[in-house]
């Protein structure tokens, strides 16, 4: 999803195709570091997206916490240490809004990063994207004055929309109520279990928009980057604005999809955090603006639903 987003708004930019390089899971393997070196070799790019990451939503988070901090520290190293042997000098990493302590005063501003305990639900999640932004950091202070390094680190809010991944139990919360309540119309039924009490709020953000937020951060001019972040605190956040409650939310999602059963909350699941709502006005003061309304977005995400039968499995 985030990366197929990046590259829409690439090409949308007046970047020619055969400029871009792409790879898929089947045709790169990025937990294969010899891989990765030779794709370096054999591609030589001057910039890096680094948009790949296994991830899931709550469920997904629980069952497969070795897979979730493996992997992702896996990637992001063999990528990230690939581009500087070759020469790379401009990369964006993305992280995660859960890189933030579970009760991080609301709006999170990127101070908050390392300064109380991460939600257990996703903590190897989010501790492997920390170590991938304090990768950057650490290759932009050792070797940005010699080397001309200059890796940057956007860190968005929940993300939905066009590509997003369907799957009945390791989706996130958007996708999964999407192909819940969709089962749910499809066969008549008068009820449908949501996860949690409703009551946690997040911010959702359309995908499109992070990919805007990424192409931004990324040609920003070395001093204008430099007015909003800092050798030890390089993130940027990249938030929507405003956060809404899960059971609202799932309303949403419900008369997007056209189901008009009973939305039963099952407080035994977990909620995760409280509230996570991201502070983005550094981002926003150099110019970047979020664009899709939620409404909107999520019309456009049932629709890539209807679409993708195999994303679902």
């Amino acid at each position: 999803m985030v990366g197929s987003a990046i590259l829409r708004h690439l090409l949308m930019s007046g970047h020619p195709p055969a400029c871009i390089l792409t790879r898929s899971h089947a045709e790169l393997d990025l937990l294969d570091q010899a891989a990765v070196r030779a794709f370096f070799d054999q591609a030589a790019p001057d910039q890096v997206y680094l948009a790949a990451a296994k991830v899931g939503g709550i469920h997904a988070n629980n069952t497969f916490p070795a897979d979730s901090i493996y992997q992702n520290l896996m990637m992001e190293a063999n990528v990230i240490d690939a581009a500087f042997r070759h020469g790379v000098r401009k990369l964006l990493f993305l992280g995660s809004s859960c890189i933030y302590p579970r009760l991080a005063t609301q709006p999170i501003r990127e101070e908050a990063l390392l300064s109380g305990t991460l939600e257990g639900t996703n903590e190897p999640y989010a501790i492997a994207k920390i170590a991938g932004l304090k990768l950057c950091e650490s290759f932009n202070r050792q070797y940005s004055a010699t080397h001309g390094i200059d890796y940057r680190c956007v860190m968005p809010s929940n993300l939905y929309g066009p590509g997003d991944n369907y799957h009945a139990e390791n989706s996130h919360v958007i996708p999964a109520l999407i192909r819940r309540f969709h089962e749910a119309k499809t066969r008549g039924a008068l009820g449908v279990e949501v996860w949690g009490t409703g009551a946690a709020r997040r911010e959702f953000m359309h995908v499109d928009d992070m990919a805007a937020a990424c192409v931004h951060v990324m040609n920003l001019e070395p001093a204008v980057h430099a007015t909003v972040s800092a050798p030890m605190r390089s993130h940027l956040n990249a938030g929507w604005g405003a956060d809404i409650a899960i059971a609202d939310l799932a309303a949403m999602v419900a008369t997007t999809v056209g189901y008009q059963g009973n939305l039963q909350f099952d407080a035994s699941r977990p909620d995760g955090v409280p509230r996570k709502l991201l502070d983005s006005a550094r981002l926003r003061s150099v110019g970047w603006e979020p664009r899709v309304q939620l409404a909107d977005g999520l019309v456009g995400a049932y629709r890539d639903f209807l679409d993708n039968e195999s994303r679902r499995i």
